[in-house]
C-alpha cells in the first residue's frame, strides 16, 4: 500500500511540473513554434500577428489575430492565404518536436489566392524539397523530390472564406466569396472527408465527399474520390479517381431538374435552353480529364427533357473556345423549338403568318468542332424528317450540316444545310431531293394539300433574320422540280375546259416539270409544263413564301385530235395558301380562243370603212393603200388645183 501512495505522489509531481512548464511558456512562443513548423513543412513563410492566447483545456491550443501564408515568389498578388483570426488545437508532443497533429482548426474570413503562371507553374505546390516556392528546380538542376507534410487534421472549420483563381496564361479570373468549409483528416495517409457551402449567387450550393489516401494525393499520386454537388436546380455526383495535376477518371451522374436554376445557383447566370435540348438533364457518363484539359466522355447517356442522346465525345477545354469531337445517337429527336413556334393561327382559325418569335442561336458560339449525329427521326417544327445521318461542322458560330442520309417524306435528301450566326442569323443550303412525296411535304412546309405526286428536285437557297417570319420573307435562290403521275385536288381541268364548270373534282396528270427562282421571299416560275391524258398545260406566276399567298396563271390546252386546235381556258389561282380562289380567266380565254374570229371581224370592218369613204368623199383606195393615205392624197390634189387657179 505504501508503494501505491508513493506512485500516486510521483504522478502528481510529474503533472505539476508539466502544467507549470506550460504556464511558463508564453503565447507568442507557441505561435512562433506553430508558424515555424508550418513554414518548414510547406516551404512558405507563415506569420501570425495580433493577440495570441493559449488554452490548456479541453485541448492544448492557441488563437491568434491575422495570419498570412506567403505566395510564390513569381507573383505580386500578395499572400496566398490571409485570415482575420486562427485557432489551432494540437497534441502536446507538437511542442517537443515530431509530427503536427492538429486536433482542431478554425479560421475566420480567410482570403485564398490560387494562381497559375503563364509557364504552367502553380502557387499551391507546397512542401517540395529542393524546389523553390516558385516551383523552379533546386540547385544543380536536381529533380524535385516530394516531401511529406507532417500534418493531420482531426477537424478544420473555415467560415466566410473567399477564393480567387487567376490563370495568367489565359487571362481567366474566377472569384468566389462567402464560403464555408469543414474538413476531417485524422490520418496523413488515410481518408479525408469534406463539406463545403458556396454562395456564388446568394443561394447555398453544397459540396460533400471524401478523398482516399490524402498523403499520396498531396505527393502527386492519383487516388480515390467521391464527391457530390447540390445546387437549387439539381445535383452532380462523381465517383472515381483524381489527382492535383489536374487528373480525373470515373463516373459522373447528372440529375438536374432545372438547368437554368442550376446555373443560376452556381453564379453563371440564367440560361434560356430550348425545349428538348436540356431544360432538364438526367444521365451519366464515364469521364476522363487529363493534364492538358482534354475531357473524354464515354458511355454517355442523357435525357434532355424530351430528347434522348447516347454516344461519346472528346472536348478540349484548354482552348479559348472549347473544341468538340462527338458521335451521338438519338431516337426520335425533337428540334421544333429551334424554329420558334409553328405558323401562327389565330383563335378564329385564320392563318396569321409565320412566327415572329425571336430565334436564339447564341449556342452556336459556345464551341467549335465536329458532331456526327444519327437519329431515327427529326422534328423540325413544320418539317418532319425520318432516318437522319449528318455531320455538323461548327466553326466560329457557323454550323454546316453535311446530309449524308436524310429520309424525308418517303424520299431521300442529300447536300448541305448551313446556319450562320456570325453577324446576324442566316440559313442556306444546296440540296438534291429524290422521290419525295409532295403531298405530305407541301402540306407541312407551306400548308398546300391539293397537290399529290412524287418528285425529284434541286434547290439552293439563302435567308436571313431573327425569326421564321423574317427568314421566309428574305429567301432567295433557285431550283427545279420534275414529277411523274400525280393528282390536283379541287379542280377538274377537263370539265372546266369543256363546260366552264368549276365546282370541284380532281385533275390527273402524267408528268410535270418546272424551274423557279426566289427573291425577297417570293418564288417565280414561268415554264411549268404539265402533260395530261387529253391535254397539256403551262403555268406562270408567283408563290409568296413569306406572305403565304399565290398568284398563278394555269393555262390548259385541250387536245381533241392531231389536226384540230384545242380549246384553251386559262385558270387563275389567287389568294392565301389556306384558301386560294380558283377561277377561269375569261379575258385571257377570249384572247386565246377567238383570235382568228377577231382578225376576220377587223378585216371586215376595214372593208366597210373603205367603201364608206370612197362613196362619201369620192376617194378611190388603191390596193395596198390605207384609207388615211387615200384621203390625204385626195386633199393634196384638190389643194394644188385651187392654187394653180390663182395664176390663171
Amino acid at each position: 500500500m505504501r508503494w501505491v501512495f508513493r506512485l500516486i505522489g510521483l504522478l502528481v509531481v510529474v503533472v505539476v511540473i508539466i502544467v507549470g512548464s506550460l504556464f511558463l511558456l508564453p503565447g507568442d512562443r507557441i505561435a512562433r513554434i506553430a508558424a515555424d513548423q508550418i513554414s518548414s513543412a510547406t516551404g512558405r513563410k507563415v506569420t501570425m500577428q495580433g493577440d495570441t492566447r493559449i488554452s490548456f483545456y479541453p485541448v492544448l491550443g492557441v488563437s491568434t489575430g491575422v495570419v498570412e501564408v506567403a505566395n510564390a515568389d513569381w507573383t505580386k498578388a500578395g499572400p496566398m492565404l490571409r485570415a482575420d483570426s486562427l485557432k489551432i488545437g494540437v497534441e502536446p508532443n507538437a511542442l517537443f518536436g515530431g509530427d503536427i497533429r492538429i486536433t482542431g482548426l478554425e479560421m475566420v474570413n480567410p482570403e485564398i489566392q490560387l494562381e497559375r503562371a503563364a509557364n504552367g507553374s502553380v502557387n499551391w505546390e507546397l512542401g517540395v524539397e529542393g524546389v523553390a516556392p516558385s516551383g523552379q528546380s533546386g540547385e544543380g538542376g536536381a529533380p524535385a523530390q516530394s516531401k511529406r507534410l507532417a500534418l493531420t487534421l482531426d477537424r478544420a472549420l473555415i467560415t466566410g472564406a473567399s477564393l480567387k483563381y487567376t490563370d495568367h496564361g489565359t487571362g481567366e479570373v474566377q472569384d468566389f466569396r462567402n464560403m464555408d468549409f469543414e474538413l476531417r483528416w485524422p490520418s496523413y495517409d488515410g481518408t479525408a472527408t469534406f463539406e463545403a457551402t458556396l454562395r456564388p449567387a446568394g443561394e447555398s450550393v453544397h459540396i460533400t465527399g471524401h478523398l482516399d489516401q490524402v498523403g499520396q494525393f498531396l505527393d502527386g499520386a492519383v487516388t480515390g474520390v467521391v464527391a457530390s454537388l447540390t445546387s437549387p436546380g439539381g445535383s452532380l455526383g462523381f465517383a472515381g479517381r483524381a489527382g492535383l495535376q489536374p487528373q480525373l477518371e470515373g463516373r459522373l451522374d447528372i440529375d438536374i431538374a432545372s438547368t437554368s436554376g442550376f446555373m443560376t445557383g452556381l453564379g453563371l447566370g440564367a440560361v434560356d435552353v430550348p425545349k428538348g435540348l436540356g431544360r432538364s438533364i438526367k444521365g451519366s457518363s464515364q469521364i476522363t480529364l487529363t493534364q492538358d484539359m482534354r475531357l473524354s466522355l464515354r458511355d454517355l447517356a442523357l435525357a434532355l427533357g424530351g430528347n434522348q442522346l447516347a454516344g461519346a465525345a472528346d472536348i478540349m477545354l484548354g482552348e479559348k473556345v472549347p473544341r468538340i469531337n462527338a458521335q451521338l445517337n438519338a431516337g426520335a429527336l425533337d428540334l421544333s423549338s429551334l424554329a420558334g413556334a409553328d405558323s401562327n393561327v389565330g383563335n378564329s382559325g385564320a392563318d396569321t403568318g409565320w412566327s415572329k418569335a425571336a430565334i436564339d442561336a447564341s449556342a452556336l458560339g459556345l464551341a467549335n468542332g465536329e458532331v456526327a449525329l444519327v437519329a431515327d427521326s427529326v422534328n423540325l417544327g413544320d418539317l418532319k424528317l425520318g432516318k437522319t445521318r449528318t455531320l455538323m461542322t461548327l466553326d466560329r458560330s457557323r454550323a454546316v450540316f453535311a446530309l449524308r442520309e436524310l429520309r424525308a417524306y418517303e424520299g431521300l435528301v442529300t447536300g448541305e444545310f448551313v446556319v450562320n450566326n456570325r453577324s446576324g442569323l442566316s440559313v442556306g443550303g444546296n440540296m438534291n431531293v429524290s422521290a419525295i412525296n409532295l403531298e405530305t411535304f407541301l402540306a407541312d412546309a407551306i400548308d398546300v394539300s391539293r397537290f399529290a405526286a412524287r418528285g425529284d428536285s434541286s434547290l439552293s437557297f439563302l435567308g436571313s433574320g431573327r425569326s421564321v417570319h423574317a427568314i421566309m420573307n428574305s429567301l432567295s435562290g433557285k431550283g427545279a422540280l420534275k414529277t411523274g403521275r400525280g393528282v390536283i385536288s379541287g379542280i377538274d381541268l377537263d370539265r372546266l375546259m369543256r363546260s366552264g364548270d368549276m365546282t370541284g373534282g380532281t385533275t390527273v396528270f402524267d408528268e410535270m416539270s418546272a424551274s423557279f427562282t426566289m427573291d425577297k421571299g417570293n418564288l417565280f416560275n414561268s415554264d411549268l409544263l404539265m402533260n395530261l391524258p387529253l391535254a397539256k398545260a403551262t403555268g406562270t406566276g408567283r408563290v409568296g413564301l413569306g406572305a403565304r399567298d399565290i398568284d398563278y396563271l394555269f393555262t390548259p390546252v385541250l387536245l381533241e385530235g392531231e389536226n384540230r386546235r384545242g380549246l384553251a381556258i386559262p385558270v387563275r389561282i389567287r389568294g392565301p395558301w389556306a384558301n386560294p380562289r380558283i377561277t377561269p380567266d375569261l379575258e385571257k380565254a377570249i384572247d386565246m380562243n377567238l383570235k382568228e374570229e377577231r382578225k376576220k371581224l377587223e378585216s371586215k370592218a376595214k372593208k366597210e370603212i373603205k367603201r364608206a369613204v370612197e362613196k362619201k368623199l369620192g376617194v378611190t383606195v388603191e390596193d395596198g393603200q390605207s384609207v388615211e393615205d387615200a384621203v390625204k392624197d385626195k386633199i393634196e390634189d384638190r389643194a394644188k388645183r385651187e392654187l394653180f387657179k390663182l395664176f390663171e
